[in-house]
């Protein structure tokens, strides 16, 4: 067989586009000689994703379980069609073809996470067991298959599966936060979920005298991540109301803006609060899978802001890693963590 890295064949439609793009995927058995099969356990659906399915569900657990079975039973994978966004999934390798990279690195009945998203993954659902509402997670019965250019991480022994799948699913953000929080700055970071909380933590260790500031929704996050020593600042604020989160990232800052802005919000609309927060020749670090990027682009310009615009990338060298240990090494964080994923 022709080796097809990024997964061409299994495409149904548009046939020529790359797995991701497409609407529809094959994931029939059997495998190519450079795929990997997996026994899927578990799925970590997207904030922004899981955000809507609630919403449209009335949040009924059974009800996002029957839209995700839909969604994955009409794709052949699992990609929102309105957010257009996936998540990532655990499971155990039920079989490595001999041309696969992971052979040889990994056994048939290993546990692993992909670190690609379910975008473009290949899946079937047999069932699903159950839905976690308020941990984003569902409990499964199904195959996915994992191309040769598929990222994928076993599973650590030292820490609770479900905690490190949470980790592992948003590993990019504190990651890309390592490379860009510099000692001195004042950071904001707009949502105190999951990512917002790794992000967070991981600009607290680098700033030094700089501020950490959280916004969310809630004051309830923020002001647990101040508790915990792992930001400075706590703001409630509507995101999506870019003229009062400009006003109180303002206040907090005694008339400065932030020199970098990192956006982990959940739902759309938060790209103007985030660029209104920003110094001009600062950055802003859009994580969030409902950024728009014209809205950004354009909205940038519309008022006049000199600043870097970066869309996160999912992989950065080591992220897996780099996530992992820092909530190995953060107590606090990982008890949210573990409070979070027992929901």
């Amino acid at each position: 067989m022709i080796a097809d890295p990024y997964g061409l064949r299994r495409v149904v439609r548009p046939k020529g586009a790359l797995p991701q793009r497409a609407e529809v995927l094959d994931p029939k058995l059997p495998i190519g000689d450079d795929e990997l099969a997996i026994d899927v356990e578990h799925l970590n659906v997207d904030s922004a994703s899981f955000h809507q399915l609630k919403g449209a569900a009335g949040g009924d657990a059974a009800k996002i379980g029957a839209l995700i079975a839909e969604i994955v039973r009409e794709r052949g994978k699992m990609q929102n069609p309105v957010t257009g966004s996936g998540g990532m999934l655990i499971g155990r390798v039920a079989q490595i073809g001999d041309a696969h990279p992971a052979k040889g690195a990994l056994k048939v009945g290993n546990r692993i996470a992909t670190l690609v998203s379910l975008t473009l993954t290949p899946l079937t659902l047999d069932e699903i067991r159950a839905v976690h509402v308020g941990s984003e997670r569902v409990d499964v019965r199904g195959r996915a298959i994992l191309f040769a250019t598929g990222l994928w991480a076993k599973m650590p022994d030292d820490l609770p599966e479900a905690l490190a799948l949470a980790v592992l699913d948003v590993c990019g953000a504190p990651a890309l936060t390592a490379r860009l929080a510099k000692p001195g700055l004042n950071v904001l970071v707009i949502g105190a979920g999951k990512s917002g909380s790794l992000c967070c933590a991981q600009a607290r260790r680098q700033i030094g005298n700089g501020k950490v500031i959280s916004l969310d929704l809630r004051e309830d996050g923020p002001k647990r991540l101040v508790g915990a020593g792992l930001a400075d600042i706590a703001i409630a604020a509507d995101a999506t109301k870019p003229l009062e989160v400009y006003e109180k990232v303002s206040a907090a800052l005694g008339g400065k803006l932030a020199d970098l802005v990192i956006n982990c919000a959940s739902v759309s609309g938060t790209e103007m609060a985030s660029i209104l927060s920003v110094r001009d020749g600062g950055e802003v670090l859009f994580f969030s899978m409902a950024t728009s990027f014209t809205a950004a682009a354009l909205g940038a310009e519309g008022v006049g802001k000199d600043a870097r615009l970066t869309m996160g990338n999912g992989y950065v060298a080591g992220h897996a890693d780099l996530s992992l240990e820092l909530v190995r090494s953060t107590p606090p964080l990982r008890e949210m963590f573990g409070a979070r994923v027992s929901g």
